[in-house]
């Protein structure tokens, strides 16, 4: 994480305090374009399943934001669906972190 700016680094501990708090299988946080920082979990119920970053997006949306700028996803899968991210904001990076 080293090579990582302060503010990435700041969402790779809130998507991982995320994931922790609750004992979910994947984090995740995001940074709208004025730099305000958004959490997620995966949430996984018989009649429904909401991933960690479709709820991070979600809750930016909701909270009025309409860019992101960065997003990061705690998770032991090695492949991130990036369609919540990319559908707000096409460029915006998604780092995959290993927890």
């Amino acid at each position: 994480m080293s090579d990582l700016s302060a503010e990435d680094a700041k969402l790779v501990t809130l998507a991982k305090s995320a994931r922790a708090r609750v004992g979910a299988a994947e984090g995740a946080a995001v940074r709208d374009g004025d730099g305000r920082s958004y959490t997620g979990v995966t949430v996984a119920r018989p009649t429904f399943v909401i991933t960690a970053l479709q709820l991070a997006v979600a809750n930016a949306i909701a909270a009025g934001a309409t860019m992101l700028e960065a997003a990061v996803v705690v998770t032991e899968e090695s492949k991130v669906d990036e369609t919540p991210v990319s559908d707000l904001t096409p460029d915006a990076p998604v780092l995959v972190v290993v927890p």
